[in-house]
């Protein structure tokens, strides 16, 4: 393999060995004094220290507050080492929190409030106006595709709800994504994650929304992942698999500005209430809500299966995943992983009350999440 540099629209240097880019990149870009924001669990395994041997000519700290789904304080906190260390540049290093939280710790660097004042909804939303530190991002594992999004999900300390920071301008202004930093991820995260990034894609080609230029990267994305998911499972140094896994990642966060569906709803109120990984969440729902989303687009889910290589129509498909889940052990339902009826109320709440199900192929009432979250018990 080799590595390859494209711009769709941020430049990605995508490859093995991508990581070691970084610090030339950085130093031409006039960068002297990089915050890496990363997890706590990473902050402690080698992935991270071989990483620090190729920012020679940097002076590097590093801020590893981030774990489970991220809040606004790990946000602040992330800010407040950016300043102690009067940094000049942000390097996002990690899956999916730790690059949304990396995306906005420069963002409250330079401006005043809480990282809350500014997501979308606020209704005295701050605008984002000074300009920020350079960022650059190197996911580790392949499932949100963050690193290509315009996007920031963090939670809210005391409620655990979700919320986003929209603008193109925390987008990164250069993504390293480098196969080889997946090599050492375990078959359940690589699994869990895996499934987030097929969701991404078949959930923004079933939405109703129009967008063809997302609807082809979501097909291909879904028929790269659909190849690859079980084997990077089952053979974590396949580094062939490793890099179709992060390519799909990609791809399914470059569709999902299309928008995505029901599936990411429940997913959401999963995180919310339950703590639960979202990837995760992704894959105990998405074949339960993807039956009942069959009917109302069944000429879509021909599409699905066809670029899955399956025989017959599309209604292999749903049948086909239930396979998949099965053979990289994502097996059970909500209630193997602590999910009872007393979460139920609290789930519809968050799902019903969640964006992401207002562009579903088939529209979506408080009572169908709650047929759902049992159906997926």
């Amino acid at each position: 393999m080799t590595l390859t540099r494209f711009s769709f629209p941020t430049p990605i240097h995508f490859g093995p060995g991508a990581r070691r880019l970084v610090a030339q990149h950085l130093l031409d870009a006039g960068c002297r004094r990089p915050l890496i924001v990363t997890d706590r669990a990473l902050g402690a395994l080698p992935v991270l220290a071989e990483f620090r041997t190729h920012l020679s000519g940097l002076d590097v700290a590093v801020f590893d507050g981030v774990f489970g789904n991220p809040t606004a304080s790990q946000v602040m906190a992330g800010a407040a080492a950016f300043k102690a260390h009067r940094a000049d540049a942000v390097i996002g290093f990690g899956g999916g929190a730790a690059l949304d939280v990396a995306k906005v710790v420069g963002v409250m660097a330079v401006h005043e409030g809480d990282v809350l004042e500014y997501v979308w909804d606020h209704p005295q939303v701050r605008a984002i106006v000074a300009e920020l530190p350079y960022f650059v991002a190197l996911p580790t594992t392949s499932g949100t595709g963050s690193e290509v999004g315009r996007s920031s999900v963090i939670s809210e300390d005391d409620t655990h709800v979700k919320r986003v920071v929209f603008s193109a301008k925390i987008l990164a202004r250069a993504v390293f994504a480098d196969p080889e930093l997946t090599l050492a991820l375990p078959p359940a995260i690589t699994a869990a994650t895996g499934m987030d990034a097929l969701t991404h894609n078949v959930e923004s080609y079933l939405s109703p929304a129009y967008h063809p230029l997302c609807d082809g990267i979501a097909l291909e994305g879904t028929r790269i992942a659909a190849r690859a998911l079980a084997t990077a499972v089952a053979e974590p140094v396949n580094l062939q698999a490793r890099a179709d896994m992060m390519m799909a990642s990609t791809m399914g966060a470059i569709a999902f500005q299309k928008d995505l569906g029901a599936v990411h709803s429940c997913a959401h109120a999963l995180s919310a209430a339950c703590d639960m990984h979202h990837g995760l969440a992704n894959a105990l729902m998405i074949d339960t809500v993807l039956a009942w989303n069959f009917e109302a687009v069944p000429e879509k889910f021909d599409e699905l299966a066809h670029v899955c290589g399956l025989a017959g129509d599309g209604a292999a498909f749903v049948p086909w995943l239930r396979e998949l889940k099965a053979r990289i052990g994502i097996t059970g339902g909500l209630a193997l992983r602590g999910v009872t009826a007393a979460h139920l109320p609290r789930l519809v709440e968050l799902a019903a009350a969640d964006i992401c199900h207002q562009t579903n192929p088939r529209p979506c009432s408080a009572a169908d999440f709650e047929r759902l979250f049992q159906a997926a018990m």
